[in-house]
Parts: C-alpha cells; structure tokens; sequence
C-alpha cells in the first residue's frame, strides 16, 4: 500500500497522510493536475470520481462528483489557494450542491499537498487542517482515513500507466455525462504560447481550421467578458460559421464562451477550456456542455475530434515551433 502514515492531531487539528510511490516527482505531480487521472483514484474504489473542472492555479475551482454503488452521489469542490510547480498546491476542500456552489451545511477543510522526491521515487504528504475538533471527528467518523487510503492505494496502477495519459497522444474524447464531454490533448508548448494562439486573430487563422482546406475568412475574437465572438470557414462554395460570448476569462489558464452555429436557431454549447502546464508541454481541457444527449451525440458524429486533432497537429507544426 502506497499510505505509509496516517498521524491525527486532535490539538493542531490535523490529518497527515504519507504516501510513497515508485515513480518521479513530476510523475506523480501530473497524476493530480490531470483530471483524467486524477479522476482514477481522488474517490475510494466503491466511490469513482468524475472532475468537471479543474483549474490548477491560485485562485481557480475545481468541481467533482463521487458516484457509489448504488447511484448516490457526493459532491465536492476545491477552492486553489497556492500552486508551486513540483513542490506542493494548496486548496480549501469542500462538500457541494448540485449547483457545484458549496454546501455551507457541511465542514470544509484546508489541504496542503507537498511533494517531495525520495531515494525509491517520491512522496506526497497530504495535511488537512479542521476548522474544529468536532469536524475532525465528523469527517473521520463519516470514513475520511479510510477513504484516503482506498483512493491512495489506486494510483500506483496510474503512475505505471505510462501510455494512456502520454504527452505524444492524439485528442481523446470522454464523455462526462448525458451533457458534457471533455476534449484533452497535450500541446507542445507552453501556457502563454498556446493562450496567445487561441486569442490572437493572426494565429487563429493559421491554425484553427479542421481538415486541409479550409480557410478562416473570418476571426473575430472576444476579448473581454460580455463582448462578442464570430469565426467563420470556408472551403470553395462551402461555408459556416459559429458565434457566441466570452463569459469567463482567466489568462492564461481559463476562459468560457457560449457557442452557437451561425444561421441555425437551436439551443448551443458552453465551452470550458483550461490550459494546465505538464511534463511534455500544456494539457489542454475542454469540457463541453450541449443542451441534451442527443444534440451531444449528434456534434460527436460528426467527425468533430478528428477535425480538432488535425488543427491541434498545425497549431504544433506551423505556429508554436515558428514562435
């Protein structure tokens, strides 16, 4: 079992949680900010957890959902506090509404991840600071010892997992729910460059264009919260196009637009993307919400993440290698 220890401090009001694995600091660094993989071992084996959003630096959210044999379901978030690359991340953690707004009713709990490389591999102390000795108890009686050792004792078949989650990948899709999906890749390059060519016109047009072909005649980018988007392709007498709004912006790590097909009055999509810095370059994540699982199916078949994989492999070849 990768838990080592497990010390509580009903004076400091403290859990600490060390566990040891046989891999790299920044192996085991990645496993938490991937939501892929964290997803494969945050919740006991009984209780799978599925990340909506994780933003990976100070100041973001991430929103999570544990699922048990029987279909009921625990929410949870984490409000980011601190991040140091490959030297610990701290979070205020939480239980959550179905809204993903917290559950004021129940404790929260401050966590302070540190990692720390070790002869045989790595190390990750979790400490968890209670805000009472009644909470300390609460959560401990409700299975929060046990719970993280079940979660820990998953990520050793992570960490060997060296293929799945590899920086060399094409784009996957995984579908989250009847109404969301979540597109991820990782692009060679780093945070800034690859924020740069999502919000600059001139890079936008070099790239982002699906299957050979086709052009980008029109590149109009929102850059500020409320302000409007419209791109529009072409190819011969072929043309379309999709516009929206820019309702969230946190350079250079998060940013959600609402996105509608030009010309079509059907409901459209809101687009979470997150660029998070990993070994290999920047995870890119885009979690998409459509109004229904058919509307979900239908976008899905359309070849779409083939067409985002050939703009992903020009965005690689032809803008972030000349930058």
């Amino acid at each position: 079992m990768p838990v080592t220890s497990v010390t509580k401090d009903p004076t400091a009001l403290t859990m600490t949680v060390v566990a040891d694995f046989p891999a790299p600091v920044e192996r085991l660094w990645d496993a938490y900010l991937d939501p892929r993989q964290l997803e494969l071992f945050w919740g006991p084996p009984t209780y799978p957890a599925r990340f909506t959003r994780h933003d990976a630096a100070a100041g973001g959210l991430s929103h999570y959902a544990m699922t048990g044999p029987e279909g009921e379901v625990s929410r949870g978030y984490w409000e980011w506090l601190s991040v140091e690359a490959h030297r610990g991340f701290e979070v205020l953690d939480g239980f959550a509404l179905e809204s993903g707004a917290p559950n004021r009713e129940m404790p929260s709990m401050r966590m302070v991840f540190t990692f720390e490389p070790t002869d045989a591999g790595s190390r990750v102390t979790t400490t968890t600071h209670f805000n009472t000795a009644e909470e300390l108890a609460q959560l401990v009686e409700m299975g929060m010892e046990q719970g993280m050792r079940e979660a820990m004792g998953q990520m050793d078949r992570v960490l060997a997992d060296l293929r799945t989650f590899a920086a060399d990948l094409p784009t996957s899709t995984q579908v989250l729910s009847d109404t969301q999906v979540r597109i991820s890749r990782v692009i060679s390059g780093s945070v800034e460059a690859v924020w740069r060519a999502h919000h600059e016109p001139e890079l936008l047009q070099r790239w982002l264009l699906g299957p050979d072909g086709w052009t980008m005649p029109v590149c109009r980018v929102a850059d500020r919260v409320g302000e409007s988007y419209r791109y529009e392709w072409e190819k011969g007498s072929d043309r379309f196009g999709f516009e929206g709004e820019l309702l969230e912006s946190v350079a250079p790590y998060r940013s959600v637009t609402s996105e509608r097909m030009i010309g079509l009055d059907a409901p459209g999509s809101t687009n979470e993307l997150t660029l998070t810095p990993v070994e290999g370059g920047t995870l890119l994540s885009l979690v998409i919400t459509y109004p229904d699982a058919e509307v979900r199916d239908s976008v899905l078949a359309t070849g779409m993440t083939d067409g985002m994989e050939a703009s992903y492999q020009r965005l690689e070849s032809q803008v972030l290698t000349a930058a």
